[in-house]
């Protein structure tokens, strides 16, 4: 990798975020508006205060005027951006590059999404022309493959994996009862999870992400700038992402067991912030759990665990609220739910949360020995992705 990082030059002065949920009631406009007058308040600052904005949204606006116009900006650059469902973690990357290369003072980037208009079937794809060798099946069906693979490759019994797939459920459904943003805010039990009706391969419903409206937003400032707007900013050690080239369809030695995107990008962040051991250094990691099989990989994609061994590691708790690396405190997809281009700063909203002891009582942990948290956002399917991981910080080297 050629990335170089900002690490330490760029902080996080204020953020918001929308509950997601069904908004049949609220508008595009309302959430991001939402957002915006959150994450300002928590920064101390007026909409005019900030100098540029990056809008991320896949199908809920074409252009920055999605954001201008529910804002009344004017005179303000305002960038689009989409980038799958790592959409979000996209548009906070250029506002932290801007800051960084010093072309703006203050930044804001602010994912939405609205998505249940559209029906239950979730995000409606653009109908891009293609040769007619793509991909057919959809996502669940993509996921659900890795499952069965996994299962062969390291001899896990497959009912023994389908039931660590539903713990990991039970797991950030625990999470995300005890967060009133949360989409789904009921626990689920193991046994409750495998007793649903299955959707793809061996997955039921409650192994899916839930299909959500909401909007999220964060405010960057230089790092020697914080201090004049929050006592407790977070900063930016990492940022990196990584665009695959999607041979993994056409390539017969891909099977499915793991994400070279996702790992490619967790080495290239560690990198960044100096880290060599993830699993002892991170107080927690909120990672794109669009379905359980991907929640179980990317814990061996991102050095949480030993290759074929993520499996053993769920089942004893490792990655519980209380346990040596919380994954997916806020209830993660699976719980919180997944408007698209909101997902990638929902990440950074827990992590804002939890660094800084905001967070409630009863699902807040202890980061105050570690003092780094991990976001992880991808797109796209198996074999074809795109990746992106971020690393903050409460202390400044």
């Amino acid at each position: 990798m050629g990335s170089h990082g900002i690490k330490d030059r760029v902080a996080i002065i204020g953020m918001g975020c929308t509950p997601f949920r069904e908004h049949w009631d609220r508008s595009t406009d309302d959430l991001a508006i939402d957002a915006v007058a959150e994450a300002t308040a928590s920064a101390g600052v007026s909409v005019p205060d900030i100098d540029a904005w990056w809008l991320g949204t896949a199908q809920s606006g074409m252009s920055g005027i999605t954001l201008a116009a529910p804002l009344k900006l004017e005179g303000k650059p305002v960038t689009r951006v989409e980038n799958y469902c790592a959409t979000g973690s996209e548009a906070l990357r250029q506002a932290c590059y801007a800051v960084a290369s010093g072309a703006y003072d203050v930044a804001a980037a602010v994912g939405v999404e609205k998505v249940k208009d559209s029906g239950y079937q979730g995000l409606n794809a653009f109908p891009i022309p293609n040769d007619g060798t793509n991909r057919t099946l959809t996502a669940a069906a993509m996921f659900s493959l890795v499952a069965p693979a996994y299962a062969e490759k390291y001899g896990v019994d497959p009912t023994e994996l389908r039931r660590t797939l539903a713990r990991i459920a039970s797991k950030n459904h625990a999470n995300g009862a005890h967060n009133p943003r949360a989409q789904f805010r009921r626990e689920m039990d193991v046994d409750a999870i495998c007793r649903m009706p299955e959707v793809a391969g061996m997955l039921s419903v409650f192994d899916c992400a839930g299909v959500a409206d909401g909007g999220a937003a964060a405010i960057v400032v230089r790092a020697e700038d914080a201090h004049r707007y929050t006592d407790s900013p977070l900063y930016v050690k990492a940022l990196s992402f990584v665009a695959g080239n999607g041979s993994g369809l056409l390539d017969p030695d891909y099977d499915y067991t793991h994400f070279p995107e996702c790992e490619w990008a967790a080495r290239d962040a560690y990198a960044q912030a100096g880290i060599t051991d993830p699993r002892r250094e991170l107080a927690m990691a909120e990672v794109h759990d669009c379905f359980t099989p991907t929640e179980l990989v990317l814990m061996e994609d991102l050095g949480f665990s030993e290759r074929g061994h993520a499996w053993e590691d769920c089942e004893a708790g490792v990655f519980d609220l209380h346990g040596d690396l919380p994954v997916n405190t806020d209830g993660g997809l699976k719980s919180f739910g997944h408007p698209v281009g909101a997902s990638g700063l929902r990440m950074l909203f827990e992590c804002w949360l939890q660094l800084r002891g905001e967070a409630p009582e009863d699902r807040r942990i202890d980061t105050a020995a570690r003092g780094l948290a991990l976001t992880h956002n991808l797109g796209g399917y198996p074999g074809e992705m795109v990746s992106f991981v971020g690393i903050w910080g409460t202390g400044r080297e």
